[in-house]
């Protein structure tokens, strides 16, 4: 056999385990990527928030309401949603013209356009910024967050009136992948958490944030997040969330994320999962093109911005506790508890 043939036939050997490991988390279950990390976004490999976790989310969004400039209720007020994030985030929650006008096909473009979503009272303001990753924002002094404030102005709204937060991050150039201890994934849950503080330190009012990991990044031709960081950065999610569960029930801080307590960060629980294996559908059907995305095989299109815009509609139309603010309904009852 030639070398090239050779190398080419050892280059699939080695990488192919990889790739079939790759399971979205919805889709894993109970099962194990690496044989080290449950699947599931919550715990015990299900996909739903644990009825005591969710109870408290719907009590925090029972609180959400038009808040004046000032952060005082207000029939005449705004609630107010911010994203926070890096590029694809901005293009997938507005695509065009940060703060404004968002584009039609983007996040914000269909829900204005959705007459079940609020349009009394909720106003969607894209706050991420192309080339800000994770390392951007965990300060709450930090020059990202003047620059969300300048959005929300130009809107006539204060960071008094922002009550949730829809946050979509990674790293730029990882390196490491799990199981090492020293993985990406990991220093992603403590770059979160200080996200989440420092969320609740520029608005005191903020009650709810939301968080999506990245799409599928197996296209990509550069090393700027590639296959299997997007992957594996909802792991990152679903420790960050699951340290605020632990809190919750006994009060232990975790020793990677740090506080997430109610007085020190907003109640956190997954948005849309948004990753899938490529052309491979998911058990719902979702799949990635490589026409979806631009040239370099990590930031979405039209098509994939759509794609995003419409799996986050779909979200928080449904979401037990954003439907209240959401689309202006009464909050239903919370789920019976899983086991």
């Amino acid at each position: 056999m030639p070398m090239r043939a050779t190398l080419t036939l050892v280059s699939f050997l080695l990488t192919a385990p990889l790739a079939a490991q790759l399971i979205p988390l919805n889709d894993l279950g109970n099962g194990k990527y690496l044989g080290q990390f449950e699947g599931g976004l919550y715990e015990h490999g299900v996909n739903v928030p644990p009825a005591d976790h969710e109870a408290i989310g719907l009590g925090q969004a029972a609180l959400v309401r038009p808040l004046d400039r000032d952060g005082n209720p207000s029939a005449s007020g705004k609630i107010v949603m911010i994203s926070v994030g890096m590029s694809n985030t901005t293009q997938e929650f507005c695509a065009t013209g940060n703060p404004a006008p968002c584009t039609t096909w983007s996040f914000v473009g269909q829900a204005n356009a959705d007459p079940a979503v609020n349009r009394a009272t909720l106003v969607l303001v894209n706050g991420a910024r192309g080339g800000q990753a994770a390392d951007s924002w965990e300060s709450p002094t930090q020059p990202t967050w003047d620059g969300v404030k300048a959005n929300l102005a130009a809107a006539g709204l204060t960071e008094a009136q922002v009550q949730v937060a829809w946050i979509k991050q990674a790293n730029a150039g990882p390196r490491t992948s799990l199981p090492s201890p020293n993985a990406d994934a990991y220093r992603l849950v403590g770059q979160l958490a200080n996200i989440s503080r420092a969320l609740k330190t520029r608005y005191p009012n903020i009650r709810l944030a939301y968080v999506s990991s990245r799409i599928y990044a197996g296209y990509a031709s550069t090393t700027l997040n590639p296959e299997p960081y997007a992957y594996e950065s909802a792991f990152a999610v679903k420790w960050l969330i699951a340290a605020q569960i632990e809190q919750e029930r006994s009060g232990k801080i975790d020793a990677l994320a740090g506080d997430l307590g109610a007085a020190a960060a907003p109640w956190l629980a997954w948005s849309a999962y948004l990753w899938a294996d490529g052309l491979q559908p998911r058990s719902d059907g979702l799949t990635w093109s490589r026409p979806e995305l631009e040239g370099d095989g990590t930031h979405p299109a039209q098509a994939a911005e759509q794609k995003v815009g419409s799996l986050l509609l779909a979200f928080f139309k449904s979401e037990p506790t954003a439907k209240s603010w959401f689309l202006g309904a009464p909050p239903p009852r919370r789920r019976a508890a899983h086991h």
